[in-house]
């Protein structure tokens, strides 16, 4: 049968500390990218799932 696990992926918010600028992606299949504006890494800002209610 072999390893057969699934990678959850799960979709983050991403923010640049310096600048603000903000991004969605995809985690583990993405990177946390840097930011395109002034080239710092970003952080994530906020875990993104279903359902979210303010």
């Amino acid at each position: 049968m072999g390893d057969e696990r699934k990678e959850r992926q799960a979709m983050v918010e991403v923010i640049c500390p310096v600048c603000k600028h903000t991004e969605i992606v995809l985690i583990p299949k993405e990177e946390i990218p840097k930011c395109p504006r002034c080239g710092k890494q970003m952080l994530v800002k906020e875990l993104l799932t279903e359902g979210k209610s303010y």
